[in-house]
């Protein structure tokens, strides 16, 4: 699976799926000074289960990581994520 880094300008990006020509996986982030704000996590009925909000997850936080960015989590999704892993810890405000 193969996300596509978007950016949707005044700091706005976003990591994308798509399948047959649509949307059907993203998250969401605002970047400022150097933090990316997670704000918003979807995953398609057709996807879920199949772990993709998580891989979603570890590749925001690989682009922070690469980017040297840390991450607030804002969407109840990275919120719940981070508390309940360490795996995450390098890349949180």
């Amino acid at each position: 699976m193969e996300f596509i880094y978007k950016d949707k300008g005044n700091n706005y990006g976003a990591l994308e799926y798509e399948l047959n020509g649509q949307r059907v996986a993203e998250i969401t982030w605002v970047l400022r000074e150097g933090v990316m704000n997670m704000d918003h996590t979807y995953v398609s009925d057709v996807l879920r289960g199949q772990g993709v909000a998580k891989k979603l997850l570890d590749a925001a936080a690989d682009y922070a990581r690469e980017n040297n960015y840390k991450m607030n989590a804002i969407c109840s999704y990275v919120v719940s994520s981070f508390q309940k892993s360490d795996a995450y810890d390098d890349v949180k405000v």
